[in-house]
């Protein structure tokens, strides 16, 4: 049986890409319209295997709001994957370049392709809720004047022809997405954690526990703060660490346990490859 989990997003969307690269070309993909309904259907064994949720990109940076559904949910990271995001143009079959007078996608794609798009002044460019969908409306539509810029997948899903393929302007945009599940079971070969925690905010404290992760041989590879709700002008802090063992890892937790106010831990799981 297929391992099924909950997207953000469409059929043919970096989300489904993300699944494929980590579980499989067989995995079976629950699309939903907002990151919210993502982490509902992941945290529903009746309904799902888990979910997928992009959490950062490289050049847009923390995807804050979905940090907080998952320190609300009853998640955990089980995995993470690192995917090059490759924004194509495409058509259906028959239409060439010089039939397109518009050009449809998500405004964060066209963002990303603006300096090939500025070569056509005369396209007019269309913001849609979804690249995947926009790919598939131009195929069921049969459009004949309009080009979307969506993944590969979409394309190969819905049957256009891509005229031009990479089109992105910065070549080096990469998005994390995280595997989430409602049961994290000990992973002996696990090399990375994400917590949360916060300290009482007195002078110096939030260094101490920096320097409790660094006497543990331990690397920081993300510290990213976050307001508390309802507290002004204080903040939790999430952290990933890298670390060699698991002992290494639980030995450093019990350090900075006594020195935080509150420690929760959002997942310990294999660090991710980088799909290019």
């Amino acid at each position: 049986m297929a391992t099924k989990v909950s997207i953000q997003g469409y059929e043919g969307s970096f989300h489904q890409i993300a699944a494929m690269e980590y579980l499989g070309n067989e995995v079976e993909v629950i699309p939903c319209d907002t990151f919210r309904e993502v982490v509902k259907i992941a945290s529903d064994t009746k309904q799902s295997d888990g979910g997928f949720m992009a959490i950062e990109n490289s050049i847009a940076g923390s995807i804050l709001p979905n940090y907080t559904l998952l320190q609300k949910s009853k998640l955990k990271i089980a995995g993470e994957i690192y995917l090059q995001i490759h924004q194509n143009l495409m058509v259906n079959p028959g239409v060439s370049m010089e039939d397109v007078r518009e050009v449809h996608s998500h405004p964060m794609a066209l963002l990303q392709c603006m300096d090939y798009l500025e070569k056509h002044p005369s396209w007019k460019l269309v913001e849609t809720e979804d690249t995947a969908l926009s790919a598939k409306h131009i195929h069921q539509h049969h459009s004949k004047h309009v080009a979307v810029i969506a993944s590969k997948l979409a394309a190969e899903l819905f049957n256009l022809k891509l005229i031009a393929p990479k089109i992105q302007s910065n070549k080096n945009n990469y998005t994390r997405f995280l595997f989430v599940q409602p049961l994290n079971t000990k992973n002996e070969e696990a090399d990375k954690a994400t917590i949360n925690f916060h300290t009482d905010h007195s002078r110096g404290s939030l260094a101490k526990v920096l320097t409790k992760i660094a006497e543990g041989n331990i690397n920081l590879s993300k510290l990213q703060s976050v307001p508390i709700p309802e507290q002004e002008w204080k903040y939790s802090f999430h952290a990933d660490m890298e670390f060699d063992t698991i002992d290494q890892y639980e030995k450093v937790m019990e350090k900075i346990k006594p020195i935080t106010e509150s420690l929760t831990v959002l997942g310990v799981y294999k660090k991710g490859k980088t799909i290019n």
